[in-house]
């Protein structure tokens, strides 16, 4: 790699470990309260299922659809991230010793970079406001909120969940596309299959 790059890399590194540090050495102990309860939260997309029941009860057909897409993009985006980022990036977790006791959560066994809650937060925001535009403002803040959850609890970086953000909002239109793709293919397969009705009229008996 050439040495700009490499600086820069370096650099931003050590930035980032700054702002790790700068945030676990800062008492918030009402703060503290709140993140680590968001942080639980979205623990296995639970957040996100419910956030999607609500919709789909609420919001009538586009509400279902959107619950649905918003799944289907946490899906996806939690596959990908788990599967072949987290490995790619293989950064180790930061020191859970350096944030406050109060504020500790479960430290997960994967590797650091990228966050697959800030990239599932970002996917399911990302994606429910393609089909609900108004609900894309609020989302987009939650999603931000339980990224930054994730280092107020010591389990990630700053840069981790800046990734993992990009990647969510980036591969969720991807996921959206590719599920409408397939709800056509479907469709189409299933019409294909149904026995064509003669249109002919039936012959009337003689009396």
């Amino acid at each position: 790699m050439p040495e700009v790059p490499r600086t820069w890399l370096r650099e931003a590194k050590r930035i980032d470990l700054a702002l790790y540090a700068a945030i676990a050495a800062t008492p918030t102990p009402v703060l503290d309260r709140g993140m680590t309860t968001v942080s639980r939260a979205a623990d296995h997309s639970r957040l996100w299922l419910s956030a999607a029941a609500i919709l789909a009860i609420s919001r009538g057909p586009s509400g279902r659809r959107a619950a649905g897409a918003g799944l289907a993009s946490v899906a996806a985006t939690s596959a990908l991230v788990n599967a072949v980022l987290k490995p790619i990036g293989g950064r180790r977790r930061p020191d859970p010793e350096l944030v406050p006791l109060a504020r500790q959560v479960r430290m997960p066994r994967s590797t650091s970079f990228p966050s697959g809650h800030a990239a599932s937060a970002f996917a399911f925001a990302t994606s429910i406001g393609r089909i609900l535009p108004r609900e894309a403002v609020a989302l987009q803040a939650f999603a931000a909120v339980v990224a930054y959850s994730r280092v107020h609890t010591g389990v990630h970086y700053p840069g981790d969940v800046v990734a993992g953000a990009v990647a969510g909002a980036a591969l969720a239109p991807i996921a959206v596309a590719a599920r409408r793709d397939l709800g056509r293919r479907t469709a189409a397969r299933v019409r294909s299959r149904r026995p064509e009705v003669s249109r002919r009229p039936r012959r009337r008996s003689s009396p």
